[in-house]
């Protein structure tokens, strides 16, 4: 018996080590991100080049109906010279997108852009990737810049852009997203806060502090050189793009960053998307630590600081699992082993690290700093909401290579409530049954609450409220959403039909 109690008690000290290092990892970001912003000068934009190289621009798109159009429309605007430019739609489709995009080619050809084509794939092999890398066969560019299909760049990008390969060390230059539907509802709220605090705090100060960045997949632009040399694109994990962002960097080649230039995307409006993308960037991730990061340790000539941010960088979605140890730990522990929670203090300082991360990304497309703190409560709901979700994604990119590509659905939503009126319902993701095992761990927060309320008084009612709250969030507005979208289906059928 007691060295059950004893491995619940050591468990549960990893569980609450583990958070605090990465809510500490998040203040000390924030303490670089402050001090560098305090006393950088603003850099000034590299001069044009003389000759402008020739780019390619790469669309991959599968099943895009409702973004396609404003994404070829965008990027055919792009002030660039059009004898220098190629556009390639990387179209896997199976629906009447790809007569969609047919249409849009031929019309912008017979505007007089002659340079763009569409590459359509028999199979989706090697899916995002496996379009990527059969486009870079036939692509004509020194750079390879890609925009996936509800990105909207303006005019300017490339010219903004472009210049800072002049630097021959550049093999990658990521921009900043930016949100199209931001105020759409409570989630998209939620997930434009997480990504500010990534793109405004996390890449700048990686930037800045000549660590490890990632490629994020999109609204970037690539040395085509630089691709080839770290081994072209691959679909071994399901995060080609955070797979080939450090075997590039690991041959000496340098990823770049531009906080100013900030092109829109659309966020994820429904819980199951939103769930199921960050179960493919986490699965993806934690296949990239296999890959990658015994050789980021066994690089002995990269600095110490380098490897040990890489490490956080590349296991980031561990806090999921640890959340959800954290959870399932305290009910035992409370009843076994009371004097552990004298940890707790520790894991609520460092616990600040995250929000503080986030209220200070700040830039002069974000709210006010009011708002931004009105909306660390549902950020922070949300994160523990999908932790189940997430943790198992993380034990599957510990033991699995590649898997399924699913896809983001890109529905053209913009701040309004009824946008969506009429969307097929394919495009929308089936809810999990996973809804339920996060109902099941909200009542299991509860209970914990109640049970432990004798042992240990009500200190424990905060941490366990929000896992309550945060469960019964995620799994309730998905079970609405889910009924929502079932209605609107019944009331406006989608006449379509795939091929």
């Amino acid at each position: 018996m007691q060295i059950f109690i004893d491995g619940i008690g050591f468990l549960y000290l990893l569980t609450i080590i583990g958070l605090a290092l990465y809510g500490l990892n998040s203040i000390i970001t924030v303490a670089l991100y402050l001090y560098r912003r305090k006393n950088s000068k603003k850099c000034e934009n590299a001069p044009s080049p003389t000759a402008w190289p020739s780019v390619t621009i790469q669309l991959p798109i599968y099943n895009e109906r409702y973004t396609v159009s404003r994404l070829m429309k965008a990027v055919t605007h792009l002030d660039y010279p059009p004898e220098k430019l190629q556009i390639q739609i990387l179209d896997d489709s199976t629906d009447d997108t790809t007569k969609l995009v047919n249409k849009l080619v031929k019309d912008y050809r017979a505007k007089g852009i002659k340079n763009i084509v569409r590459l359509h794939r028999n199979s989706r092999e090697g899916y995002k990737a496996g379009a990527l890398s059969d486009g870079l066969e036939r692509a004509t560019g020194e750079l390879i810049a890609i925009f996936d299909a509800d990105f909207v760049p303006k005019p300017d990008w490339l010219k903004k852009t472009v210049p800072l390969f002049q630097n021959p060390k550049l093999g990658c230059l990521q921009t900043r997203w930016g949100h199209t539907n931001r105020l759409y509802n409570s989630l998209t709220l939620a997930e434009a806060m997480a990504i500010d605090g990534h793109f405004i705090v996390e890449q700048t100060v990686r930037s800045q502090n000549d660590l490890f960045l990632n490629f994020n997949g999109t609204a970037g632009i690539w040395r085509r050189a630089c691709i080839e040399d770290a081994g072209g694109w691959q679909w071994d994990t399901l995060t080609e793009d955070l797979d080939l962002s450090y075997r590039a960097q690991m041959r000496g080649w340098k990823i770049g960053y531009l906080s100013d230039v900030v092109v829109p995307a659309e966020l994820p409006s429904q819980v199951e998307a939103f769930k199921k993308q960050q179960f493919r960037w986490a699965k993806g991730s934690f296949q990239v630590v296999r890959k990658i990061l015994p050789a980021v340790f066994g690089q002995s000539d990269l600095p110490w600081k380098v490897r040990l941010m890489a490490l956080l960088h590349l296991t980031g979605y561990l806090v999921h699992p640890l959340m959800l140890g954290s959870l399932l730990l305290t009910l035992p522990v409370g009843l076994l082993i009371p004097d552990a929670f004298k940890l707790f203090p520790i894991s609520v300082f460092t616990a600040l690290g995250p929000p503080l991360l986030y209220a200070v990304a700040n830039s002069p497309q974000t709210p006010p700093l009011l708002e931004r703190l009105k909306t660390i409560p549902i950020l922070t709901l949300t994160g523990f909401g999908i932790s189940l979700s997430t943790s198992i994604a993380v034990l599957q990119g510990l033991t699995k290579k590649g898997g399924k590509f699913v896809r983001t659905p890109k529905l053209n939503l913009g701040n309004g409530h009824t946008q969506n009126a009429g969307i097929d319902r394919r495009y929308l993701p089936p809810i999990s049954p996973i809804v339920w095992a996060e109902i099941a761990l909200g009542i299991y927060a509860l209970i914990t609450t109640i049970v432990l309320k004798h042992y240990v008084g009500w200190g424990i009612t905060p941490w366990m409220a929000i896992y309550t709250l945060g469960y019964f969030y995620v799994a309730g507005l998905n079970i609405i959403q889910h009924e929502s979208a079932a209605i609107s289906s019944r009331l406006s059928p989608d006449k379509s039909t795939e091929r």
